[in-house]
């Protein structure tokens, strides 16, 4: 039964996880905008703030597809991890763990399940493992 359920589990995971991302992303863009995003990315003491804020809003728009989707999952996860583990650094840490206080727990069940999702193969409809079955195919049948 677990083995059944796994790929669905995964695949709601990696879907959840990827809309955070995307509308975090998304809201970096239009709703604070990528000056706005800067001047707070200046004010959080982030280092090359004009480069970092839109590599962020772009990292978690391609990211949060890339999980939804399921591809690059290994490469996504890891970018996405890094990307919160500087939200810790530059924002959250200070203010202890509790989210409600401004703290890091959110980001970091975050960043955990980008890691999670993008080492265990994204479940069912990852397009990493469609593509990864149909090259198995192509070179058997070569």
């Amino acid at each position: 039964m677990l083995d059944q359920a796994r790929p669905v589990v995964l695949l709601l995971a990696r879907i959840a996880t990827g809309v955070i991302f995307l509308v975090h992303g998304y809201q970096k863009f239009a709703t604070m905008g990528i000056a706005g995003t800067t001047k707070f990315f200046e004010s959080a003491g982030i280092p090359l703030a004009s480069v970092a804020a839109p590599a962020v809003a772009v990292l978690e728009v391609v990211g949060g597809l890339a999980l939804i989707l399921g591809a690059a999952l290994p490469i996504a996860g890891t970018l996405l991890a890094i990307d919160m583990v500087g939200a810790i650094v530059f924002v959250h840490g200070g203010a202890g763990f509790s989210a409600g206080e401004g703290g890091y727990e959110f980001v970091l069940a975050l960043a955990a399940a980008s890691l999670a999702i993008g080492f265990t193969g994204g479940g069912a409809l990852a397009l990493d493992s469609v593509l990864s079955r149909r090259r198995s195919t192509a070179a058997v049948t070569a």
